[in-house]
């Protein structure tokens, strides 16, 4: 089976298409299938590496009818991608099309959303229909880390909003609502950009550096993590790390809402209240960092829910 991956990241589309697509690359070389790559991996270089890795090639930028010549299937993770499925069909190779809800939904020949919850889909004259957490793309590093996970007890926090650029103001938010808490942590703050650090209390520090590939070492020893509701928890969730979860951005409303009502996570609401909201955000976090009952709970649901095994199941479908 020939496979071309197709997505982009960016400063403003971040870098969960790429991880979920490196994902897809990994499962399908270890089968001994040609896999290929075609997109811009502007700010996720340290994740596109991984292509590199597996000796996936990069393809030059063209129409997806004429890449998808010699392959025997196309995956297209992108929100920007319309139909394309009768070209790819004319080129031979079948459309596996990753959506979101309604966010990259297109007719394909498997569609694959691996939401927590996915609502009713309309009719679209797709074939084969993969829905739910079963089925979310987990890189191999993520399964290796989930192996020897051992929080840290100190407690250790990391802060990890994605990898856009434009998040570092709601991190500073962030940071100051832990501050609040008035209790003793050690804070890894991974984001793009210089968020403003406020000043901390008795036992408190917090280092800040760009996402890399380092993130999955600092999650193993995460005691409690503060993520937004895309790829990076849907990790979170497999590694079984508490969260407190954020809504980023309108294609997060979903899963987050979702995540809460299967208590997957701790809810701190929309970005763009969080300042107007700050004491509540605070009451949230203390009582996830005082309270070792409620992150087991957090912890076992999660981990129980996301096994990570999803790729093998879509792979084997095609």
């Amino acid at each position: 089976m020939r496979l071309l991956l197709r997505a982009d990241s960016s400063a403003s589309i971040g870098a969960g298409h790429i991880s979920r697509v490196v994902a897809y690359a990994e499962r399908a070389v270890a089968r001994g299938w040609p896999v290929a790559f075609s997109g811009s991996t502007a700010n996720a270089e340290w994740l596109a590496s991984r292509f590199d890795e597996l000796a996936v090639p990069r393809l030059a930028d063209a129409p997806l009818g004429e890449l998808a010549a010699g392959f025997d299937a196309v995956l297209v993770d992108h929100y920007g991608v319309g139909d394309v499925r009768k070209e790819i069909n004319a080129a031979g190779a079948a459309l596996v099309s990753i959506e979101d809800d309604v966010f990259g939904r297109r007719p394909a020949d498997v569609v694959v959303d691996a939401g927590f919850a996915p609502a009713p889909r309309p009719d679209d004259g797709s074939g084969v229909l993969l829905r739910g957490v079963a089925y979310a793309p987990l890189r191999d590093v993520v399964l290796r880390t989930r192996d020897r996970r051992a929080p840290s007890g100190t407690p250790h926090v990391t802060v990890v909003l994605g990898g856009g650029a434009e998040w570092a103001s709601t991190v500073a938010l962030l940071l100051r609502a832990l501050r609040d808490t008035e209790l003793p942590f050690v804070a890894d703050a991974l984001v793009r950009g210089e968020p403003s650090l406020p000043s901390l209390g008795p036992g408190q520090s917090i280092r800040v550096s760009a996402p890399s590939p380092a993130l999955l070492d600092t999650l193993a020893t995460t005691d409690v993590a503060v993520s937004a509701s895309g790829v990076t928890f849907v990790e979170l969730c497999c590694l079984g790390v508490p969260t407190a979860a954020v809504q980023l951005v309108a294609n997060q409303k979903t899963g987050y809402r979702a995540a809460l009502e299967l208590g997957l996570a701790a809810g701190l609401g929309h970005a763009e209240s969080l300042e107007d909201r700050l004491p509540e955000v605070t009451a949230v976090l203390r009582e996830l960092l005082s309270d070792a009952a409620l992150r087991h709970a957090l912890s076992a649901t999660a981990s129980a829910t996301v096994d990570g095994r999803g790729v093998d199941r879509v792979l084997d479908s095609l």
